[in-house]
């Protein structure tokens, strides 16, 4: 019976000149081994499917192959030896491969410290791979530590991870660290073309360019969906799978469309954003792949607002390219601000709500208001662009609701009732808010007083460093006691109390110091220029147990 390997294991690299993105790791490995100054013990880290696994077996190849301990043996890519014949079928006996994953105890670790007393059978050094060393327990880690550091000279470890941080700190100062990076689109692209060449398989080059997109710097990834895709062209009668087909296999839609819906947005049209929308929702789309490719638009819309042209890209095609740039006139750097945090909000909803499609419907009509509220807010009063956005998202409800759902009875009251009610509301809340005039940090601080929030105010106190202080922007550094919720809180009230947004930004700087410490400060001083005063001094000297608590200036008025 014939044996199909996948396409995974089948282009596995043999040798180090295979291994792709990794050029710096290669040479610098290759040649520690060639001079003899080989580490105790390799840490590979990396994200999956970049090849920590292979890198490891490739070292234990090089170190024990027989051209290395015999000159006059050859060993080569076609024609391998029969040491590194064995360590690529897993079956040579002083080359033992564990994962931590499954033997995490110190029981597990123990056996392997008495084979490592041992001396290699056949070949020049005993070598131990330990995939997922992350997973190790505490005892475990513990064990290996007098073994990393000083091993028999025949011995060597070879460490992978996903999860560095993981690692005790005393593990990774007896390794030599070596970091897998993530491998670039053209690289894997380049990979794929190849592979698909060899399997006769009939791909599409922008079939094969979003794979490379999708796979997110994992080889692995995308030689796996490359395999898939192969299996499904042979399974059909199609003779080319394109892009198109991989949208459907994946769920992802198609970034020209979400452009377009894009466009729509901006254009504050929410009729045919939501018509768009559907139509993606037709097809199945995976909402948080959905929300992704709209973040990365808007980074490129971003880009192309902040540095001009972005023509030059070589992933992107063509047409996506002039439709980014024809999406860019009329935005603001200001509007892609907010769609991008309105964005990473809906993909936190997403892990509370389980109807994606609610989500979604939910994030396009609100993402149709954003921009009008940001750019209309330079020329009109407050109260008047809270006129128009209310009315202007009661109307946009109404017509969606008379085109797509049947008419029903109003039961309790009817839109215009609400709609005037809102509106009124509205109108007269911001007529007080308009008198609200905020200058400094300090304004702020009196106005939660005024208002009775007694948190923020505690926050604002204590526990906020200013940096930098405008109108309409805050820059702030803070301390682990702040209320995680505390910027969406002063977001909210500085627009309720003010009509307007404000920019609330986290910053690296430390800041001066808090209210709470400035007034303890100065009451520090005050009490020490008092104790300096010859009338207290003589008090003080009368009353032996007396001390000096505050001090409070006299009102002559």
């Amino acid at each position: 019976m014939k044996q199909n390997k996948i396409l995974a294991l089948k282009y596995r690299p043999q040798v180090f000149e295979d291994l792709i993105g990794q050029e710096i790791l290669t040479k610098t490995i290759t040649n520690a081994i060639k001079i003899g100054k080989t580490p105790n013990a390799y840490l590979l880290t990396g994200i999956r499917g970049v090849g920590k696994t292979t890198t490891a077996r490739l070292i234990a190849k090089e170190l024990n192959c027989e051209k290395n301990i015999s000159p006059e043996k050859n060993c080569s890519k076609d024609k391998a030896c029969d040491s590194c014949k064995e360590i690529t079928n897993s079956t040579h006996i002083d080359v033992l491969e564990m994962d931590a994953a499954s033997k995490t105890g110190i029981d597990d670790v123990r056996d392997l410290i008495e084979n490592s007393k041992y001396s290699p059978t056949s070949a020049k050094f005993k070598i131990f791979i330990i995939d997922e060393v992350h997973m190790l327990s505490k005892q475990a880690f513990n064990g290996l530590l007098k073994t990393l550091e000083e091993p028999p000279p025949s011995l060597k470890f070879i460490l992978a991870t996903t999860e560095v941080k993981k690692i005790p700190i005393t593990i990774l100062s007896r390794c030599q660290r070596f970091d897998l990076k993530k491998v670039n689109i053209e690289e894997i692209l380049k990979h794929l073309e190849l592979i698909s060449k060899k399997e006769n398989g009939n791909v599409s080059s922008k079939a094969l360019k979003l794979i490379s997109q999708v796979s997110e710097g994992s080889v692995r990834d995308g030689i796996s969906l490359l395999d898939r895709v192969i299996t499904y062209q042979n399974v059909s009668s199609k003779n080319e799978i394109d892009d198109n087909d991989i949208r459907e296999m994946l769920g992802l839609a198609d970034k020209t469309k979400i452009i377009k819906l894009l466009k729509e947005i901006f254009a504050g049209n929410p009729n045919n954003a939501i018509k768009t929308l559907e139509e993606f929702l037709i097809h199945g789309i995976d909402a948080k792949h959905f929300l992704n490719d709209i973040l990365q638009i808007l980074s490129l819309i971003n880009r192309k607002l902040s540095l001009g042209t972005i023509n030059d890209d070589k992933i992107l095609p063509e047409e996506e390219v002039n439709l980014i740039n024809s999406v860019s006139e009329g935005i603001s750097i200001n509007d892609i601000g907010l769609f991008w945090q309105y964005t990473i909000k809906t993909i936190d909803d997403l892990r509370i709500i389980n109807d994606e499609e609610i989500i979604l419907k939910m994030f396009v009509l609100q993402l149709t208001h954003l921009k009008g509220i940001e750019s209309n807010s330079i020329n009109n009063s407050v109260s008047e662009i809270s006129n128009k956005v209310e009315t202007k998202i009661l109307k946009d409800e109404e017509d969606i609701q008379e085109n797509k759902l049947p008419k029903t009875k109003s039961q309790l009251k009817n839109t215009e009732q609400i709609k005037t009610k809102s509106i009124d509301q509205l109108s007269s809340k911001n007529q007080n808010k308009s008198s609200v005039n905020i200058n400094s940090f300090e304004d702020i601080v009196s106005l939660a007083v005024n208002e009775n929030e007694i948190e923020l105010k505690y926050d604002l106190e204590r526990n906020v460093k200013l940096v930098s202080f405008k109108r309409g922007k805050i820059d702030i550094s803070f301390n682990e006691k702040l209320n995680k919720n505390f910027i969406k809180i002063l977001s909210e009230k500085l627009h309720t109390w003010t009509g307007e947004r404000w920019i609330i930004s986290l910053n690296k700087k430390i800041g001066s110091k808090t209210i709470f410490e400035k007034k303890n400060e100065k009451k520090k001083n005050e009490i020490s220029e008092a104790n300096n005063n010859e009338k207290i001094k003589a008090l003080l000297e009368v009353f032996d147990d007396a001390n000096l608590i505050d001090v409070k200036k006299e009102d002559n008025s």
